[in-house]
């Protein structure tokens, strides 16, 4: 008989999150240092030391790592540096990411150098600094930030589908590469999400103007789903929670959409 169990705590846990100094990583490196995991928020802008600081006084694990995602040198200083400070790595969330919303015929190759480089690069640097020292800790969880873009495609954002359909597949590879080192590999794929990178799409995009407020922006951008509602960090932390988990203990290899019914 299955009996009661604590599968969601995460104490004695280290948690390693991308482009976690805000939005979708800022709510996950919160809602995993709640549930005891020792957090390492890394990103490149240094005001991520800010929410480190009220997590601390909060009597939370955590600390700040300032890293460019797509500068090797830069990830694999950080990865040991994590594990000189906290001992181990159990669970990666690459969340870092960029977005230039133009068609292809309007891109640059600066731009696509620019998603490319943080969504994709990233996630391939993190990982692979990092499944040394999940392998070492007994196995782990790795979570890729793909998005409902990465399942089908979207308006002026050729670039960041190309990125977030990569991210569901090479999620897939890995799982099938690292499952013998008992390392668990998911995808989490989020619908629109209240974050400075959306309002800023919404500027891109020419969807913010005089006419239409930052707020009225965000409330179309849920209006139309099943749930009818734009997503909050915490909808996707959640996500991460559970993969991170062992209730997620034999999923691996797959995409886990979190988007209102978006794409249903």
């Amino acid at each position: 008989m299955l009996q009661k169990k604590d599968p969601l705590n995460l104490t004695g846990k280290v948690a390693v999150i991308t482009g976690a100094g805000s939005g979708i990583g800022l709510g996950t490196a919160q809602l995993l240092s709640a549930y005891g995991a020792a957090v390492a928020v890394v990103d490149v802008d240094p005001a991520g030391a800010e929410a480190v600081r009220e997590m601390q006084e909060a009597g939370r694990t955590a600390e700040f790592f300032r890293c460019d995602v797509t500068d090797e040198t830069q990830v694999k200083e950080t990865v040991d540096g994590i594990v000189r400070t906290f001992g181990r790595i159990d669970i990666l969330f690459n969340n870092a990411g960029v977005t230039v919303r133009k068609t292809i015929e309007h891109l640059t190759v600066k731009d696509w150098d620019f998603v490319m480089g943080v969504g994709l690069k990233g996630l391939f640097l993190f990982s692979k600094h990092v499944i040394p020292e999940m392998r070492k800790a007994g196995g782990g969880s790795i979570i890729n930030s793909g998005s409902g873009w990465g399942l089908k495609g979207g308006d002026q954002a050729a670039v960041y589908c190309a990125v977030k359909g990569g991210i569901v597949n090479v999620t897939r590879a890995m799982a099938i590469d690292h499952g013998p080192d008992k390392i668990r590999v998911n995808s989490v794929c989020p619908g629109d999400t209240v974050t400075s990178m959306m309002i800023d799409e919404g500027y891109q995009t020419g969807a913010i103007n005089d006419q239409v407020s930052e707020e009225e922006f965000l409330a179309s951008c849920g209006s139309d789903r099943p749930i009818a509602r734009i997503g909050q960090p915490e909808d996707i932390a959640n996500a991460v929670l559970f993969l991170s988990s062992e209730l997620s203990s034999w999923i691996t290899g797959t995409a886990l959409v979190v988007d209102g019914g978006g794409i249903a």
